[in-house]
């Protein structure tokens, strides 16, 4: 087998495609993702049944696991499906590409997902040249899918060629009599060749060949599947590289899904290779055991025969051929059958564990910072709304995170004014600042739409006011998030026009910002109880607004002396004006959730 640099080369930019493919298909489906799509994606995974169902029909509708098992990587990484879910997903695609195996068994052939690629390339350039922002979101999510599929692809092709060369693996049969040792080398070995071919479809033919062969028994050949389920894992690891915390989560999971799996029936291996062999015989397909002891019978009495039944010269009607050949389906058999019932047991062990993987996920996997945390809502959930009076408390709760979330943007915005402009941490910081703007926008709207359900149950007139208000909040918490993306846009246009701040306007701009984020902490605070804030507390950040707004005119008032005094040049007093004058807005967005907890939600007055 030759393997030149320039195979691997090739390899390299497979993987790469495969890495952009998932990023920009990440990108679109965050674009493009509407509430019917979050809708749709959560009533599929409203619990661990349906969201088993829903990987395994997918995964049997395209015919890869890894294809599957990429797509919830990435819709986690787009915020569209929590960790809970995926894991469910996840163990539905597990048992899902079983039905590939079953497929390749009985009529010997996979859909090629591949022949529908450069078709839907080509749909997808006419979206993108849509006037309409949804469309070319649409485009954009196509064309990730399109190269994702396209690099799963060239990855199988600049791979060393083992499913045609499968001679790399006669000195296997040495390590096939060591007993457990035996299963539990095997069991690497399918891990190792899966990882590296990207297929499990292709490992479980390398096994077949080498069973024909009569190099290892079927047990053997059971351990090389089991290996096989692990190295299957390493594609949406590759995929969640790119991704975010919860991406990493999503693969992590998948890994330790499978590796648990395989613990357990490595536990018990002999006797369940055995049970899967009678369950072969039982449907009639014959014993896969006698395959690897008819095959060393004939090399053993007649190395001649052995050698013309792999070179293809024996005559089509030979009884050794045909022998062979029904040991083969056998052998297919019991492997698909060893397959599928390893993963329906497995399933139904961990489905009840799905809580506690996401536990021993989010623990193996930690988030650096709070600011990796993906978007989630965090008490209301997208399921059916019963009482709805009781909705009402779950998304007051939720007002109180959405503020919160939001007021780390002034810090950011903060820090992007004293960072270096065009260096790596700016860049860093305005596309994380960029990231919550976009996460505050989804945010309203999830909490809208759950509102709006809400009102469309039996309310009395204090709920439907109390919703009108909670509506009102979310928009004014919207704005103070745009205003903050607001300052990273006037930075911009700054650096755009090679304008530079002086001390003194830094100094001046932090001085608002304490101001701003003092008001920001007491309406937060404030959020925490709508229905208990004190009357001190309100009357703290009244007084806040007005030093706000006092210290806004003071400082506009000062501006036109100290250009006029060369303090620093006009247009740098423009930008510098701008920034005072998007704090002085935000300031006025808090003032008026200050209100709406005054006028609408406080009962008690301290």
């Amino acid at each position: 087998m030759d393997y030149s640099i320039l195979d691997f080369l090739g390899l390299l930019g497979a993987v790469g495609l495969f890495l952009y493919g998932m990023k920009v298909m990440s990108e679109g489906l965050q674009k493009a993702a509407g509430d019917r799509l979050r809708n749709i994606l959560s009533a599929m995974t409203r619990n661990r049944f349906t969201g088993l169902l829903t990987g395994f029909f997918i995964t049997a509708l395209i015919q890869s696991s890894s294809a599957s098992t990429v797509m919830v990587v990435s819709f986690v990484n787009a915020g569209l499906m929590n960790l809970a879910q995926s894991m469910a997903v996840i163990m539905g695609a597990n048992v899902g590409t079983t039905f590939t195996a079953w497929i390749i068994a009985l009529f010997g052939f996979k859909v090629n997902i591949s022949a529908f690629i450069i078709p839907l390339i080509g749909f997808a350039v006419v979206l993108l040249f849509t006037n309409k922002s949804k469309p070319k979101s649409i485009g954009e999510f196509l064309i990730g899918f399109s190269f994702l599929f396209m690099g799963l692809d060239m990855i199988s092709t600049y791979v060393p060629d083992l499913q045609s060369n499968p001679e790399m693996f006669a000195s296997l049969q040495n390590y096939a009599s060591m007993g457990i040792w035996s299963v539990l080398i095997f069991c690497a070995v399918g891990l190792v060749v899966t990882a590296v071919i990207q297929s499990s479809a292709a490992t479980f033919a390398i096994t077949l060949i080498m069973c024909s062969k009569g190099w290892i028994t079927f047990e053997l050949a059971c351990a090389l599947v089991l290996g096989s389920n692990i190295g299957t894992t390493i594609t949406p690891i590759i995929a969640s590289m790119s991704g975010n915390v919860a991406a990493k989560r999503t693969a992590m999971g998948h890994l330790l899904f499978n590796l648990l799996g395989t613990v357990w029936c490595l536990a018990v291996f002999i006797p369940f290779a055995h049970f899967n062999g009678w369950l072969t015989e039982l449907i009639g397909q014959g014993n896969p055991d006698e395959l690897y002891a008819f095959v060393n019978q004939i090399r053993d009495t007649d190395p001649d025969l052995y050698n013309h039944l792999f070179d293809g010269s024996l005559p089509v009607g030979s009884d050794v051929l045909a022998k062979v050949g029904a040991l083969q389906m056998s052998v297919s058999f019991g492997l698909s059958i060893f397959h599928t019932t390893f993963n329906l047991v497995n399933v139904a062990i961990m489905i009840w564990l799905t809580n506690l993987y996401v536990k021993i996920v989010e623990w193996v996997v930690p988030s650096k910072s709070r600011d990796d945390e993906e978007f989630t809502l965090k008490f209301i959930s997208r399921g059916l709304l019963n009482a709805s009076e009781l909705n009402i408390a779950q998304a007051e709760k939720e007002l109180y995170v959405y503020a919160e979330r939001v007021g780390r943007m002034i810090d950011m915005a903060l820090n992007l004014i004293h960072t270096k402009s065009k260096s790596e941490e700016y860049n860093r910081l305005y596309s994380r600042l960029e990231k919550y703007e976009d996460i505050s926008d989804r945010m309203e709207l999830e909490i809208a739409h759950y509102l709006n359900r809400c009102a469309e149950g039996r309310l009395s007139n204090e709920g439907k006011l109390r919703i009108a208000a909670m509506l009102n909040i979310i928009s004014e918490i919207e704005s103070i998030a745009d205003c903050c993306m607001g300052v990273g846009k006037i930075l911009s246009r700054k650096i755009e026009a090679g304008v530079d701040f002086n001390q003194e306007i830094y100094d001046n701009i932090d001085a608002m910002y304490v101001y701003v984020r003092q008001a920001m902490d007491m309406m937060v605070n404030q959020l925490k109880d709508v229905e208990n804030v004190s009357e001190r507390s309100l009357i703290e950040s009244y007084n806040k607004e007005r030093e706000i707004n006092n210290f806004r005119n003071q400082l506009r008032g000062s501006n036109v002396g100290n250009i006029n005094e060369h303090h620093y040049e006009y247009q740098a007093g423009i930008y510098y004006m701008d920034i005072i004058g998007d704090l002085e807005k935000t300031g006025d967005y808090i003032i008026n959730v200050v209100d709406t907890l005054r006028d609408d939600f406080r009962k008690n007055a301290a």
